[in-house]
């Protein structure tokens, strides 16, 4: 069902500073800053060749990423996301399978402008999932 990894999401509560560390310290390729409200984050994506980093900077009070920064405030590893390449088809093999599908279970936009949706981490050895439709 799973295809190539898309990206490892990282939480952070400095962006800019994340950021800079990555450009600067590791020569990596960095991306602008994105505000993704309707996801209570602020993303920059960083180019490996092979798959990308994401940074995630909490937007907003509500914040899923808030959250997470108040019990790890230095940050560290938020999800790993895989492409799929029909996300309803996965989601009900998943549905069926017995894993629980985040939120109403209905995809919504992801960065990318492709359709996401996570699963929960209990139901996967304690890691967030999240799917990208490709």
């Amino acid at each position: 069902m799973i295809g190539r990894l898309n990206h490892i999401a990282i939480a952070v509560p400095d962006l800019a500073a994340a950021s800079a560390k990555y450009r600067d310290l590791l020569g990596a390729h960095v991306g602008q800053p994105q505000a993704l409200p309707e996801h209570g984050v602020t993303v920059v994506f960083i180019d490996t060749g092979n798959t990308k980093v994401e940074l995630l900077e909490p937007l907003g009070e509500r914040s899923p990423i808030a959250a997470f920064l108040d019990k790890n405030p230095s940050g560290g590893m938020h999800h790993v996301c895989f492409e799929v390449p029909d996300i309803l088809a996965a989601a009900a093999s998943l549905k069926s399978g017995g894993a629980r599908v985040l939120g109403d279970g209905t995809p919504s936009t992801g960065a990318h402008g492709r359709l996401v949706l996570f699963l929960h981490p209990k139901d996967f050895d304690g890691t967030l999932i999240e799917l990208e439709e490709v």
